[in-house]
């Protein structure tokens, strides 16, 4: 088999990333059993090593395991998303520092070492762990391969084997292939539960059979992007790194609520203060929007009447005013509402996105006067003073609906009020 030219990416990914943001503003969690909580304190979805020892699984619900929690004095967090993204913008300025980057995740970043393949590569990612260590507290493992895929199975097995010190090193012919033997085909970024299962019946069971595959076969078997995967496990790199984001097409702001909603009012509230970080968010992105659906639905598993809101409109001329969609959310679901359900989550979906200047123009529709001012002063506030701080009277003020996070800690690096205090 040829071998591909040199190449080398490298994927950096943060050690159970919710739970090290933790641990960096609160040193007691160290060494100890630590969960991390889905929306309105549901499912673990962050677990530290202690607790993964425990044998709780992802996604287990927390009621389920009260008495193991209470046993092993396990802390158990909210989700604290505003500091997650907070860790993970500061993980990748330190990484941009070391080569172009790629921000795939809020947890995990590819980077383009070909400029400096064709040496050992493992100093290199040593010193970015500890860099990295050092300037955010956050642990991290690397893998390095000379495509996408192959960086990805390199950080898996980085992460499975202490002896490798974090760093696993796949653009070496004879270490890619002693990890490709022993990695199980099912955990290959990209093969789902069903793929695998296809691929189990021919008797590959591992990364090297897939690797080994006839492209066409694969392509036959699958799809375009199984054939990929064979060459990407080949060490040819098929996925380009994203140096440049995407324009985005969509964007969402959806939120379960903390306890049903039966009432319009209260489901207004909600939809107001989703379409309200909608606009922020799609401000932050220069891009204006030119349809906007806004829904709630009941609880699809839960005993009872099921029902689902949802209407859709169009924004002419298309905005990014948070008084626009506010509105236009609230004209949606009160058109789609009906009394009697006990309604269990609520979002506003934004689509059709441009840049303002890329905005059809329109003869009669002319934008609100001072629109683009008074936005980006509310903006400058809320930056300043912490999100939140000036909002639209239509998202409410008490907001008995909000998600639970009863055990949610301090917004440390985004709200002056919740900053560390150090005392002597």
């Amino acid at each position: 088999m040829a071998e591909a030219p040199r190449a080398a990416l490298a994927l950096i990914d943060c050690n159970n990333f919710y739970v090290s943001c933790e641990r960096v503003f609160d040193p007691r969690l160290r060494g100890v059993p630590v969960g991390v909580l889905s929306n309105n304190d549901g499912c673990f979805i962050a677990r530290s090593e202690e607790l993964k020892a425990l044998g709780v699984r992802m996604g287990t619900p927390a009621f389920q395991i009260r008495d193991l929690i209470r046993r092993h004095r396990v802390r158990v967090l909210s989700s604290n998303y505003a500091l997650y993204g907070s860790m993970s913008a500061r993980v990748n300025a330190v990484l941009v520092g070391f080569a172009p980057a790629e921000a795939y995740s809020i947890d995990e970043t590819f980077l383009d070492l070909a400029g400096i393949a064709g040496r050992d590569l493992r100093p290199l990612c040593q010193d970015l762990r500890a860099t990295v260590l050092r300037w955010t507290g956050i642990p991290t493992c690397v893998g390095v391969g000379p495509s996408k895929t192959l960086a990805k199975l390199a950080n898996a097995a980085a992460k499975a084997d202490p002896a490798l010190g974090g760093v696993c090193d796949l653009t070496e012919p004879q270490a890619r292939a002693a990890v490709l033997a022993a990695f199980p085909v099912a955990e290959v970024w990209g093969v789902g539960p069903a793929t695998a299962a296809k691929l189990a019946a021919l008797g590959i069971t591992t990364a090297a059979g897939l690797r080994d595959l006839d492209p066409k076969q694969a392509r036959a078997l699958g799809t375009v992007a199984l054939e990929r995967l064979v060459w990407e496990l080949r060490g040819l790199a098929c996925l380009d790194l994203e140096l440049v984001a995407p324009p985005r097409k969509g964007l969402a702001v959806t939120r379960s609520f903390g306890r049903p909603v039966t009432t319009l009012a209260e489901a207004l509230e909600a939809v107001a203060a989703h379409a309200t970080r909608a606009a922020e968010k799609l401000r932050a992105h220069g891009l204006v929007a030119g349809r906007l659906s806004a829904f709630a639905h009941t609880a699809p598993h839960h005993p009872g009447p099921q029902h689902h809101a949802a209407r859709a409109t169009a924004l002419v001329p298309m905005t990014a005013d948070t008084r626009d969609l506010v509105a236009a959310a609230g004209r949606c679901l009160a058109a789609a509402w009906r009394d009697g359900f006990a309604y269990a989550k609520a979002g506003v979906v934004l689509e059709d996105l441009c840049p303002p200047e890329a905005a059809p123009r329109t003869l009669f529709d002319a934008p609100r006067p001072g629109s683009e001012r008074l936005m980006a002063a509310v903006d400058r506030l809320n930056a300043r003073f912490g999100r939140g701080t000036v909002f639209p009277a239509a998202a409410g003020t008490e907001r008995a609906w909000a998600q639970r996070a009863a055990h949610r800690s301090p917004r440390y690096t985004t709200r002056l009020d919740e900053l560390p205090v150090a005392r002597a």
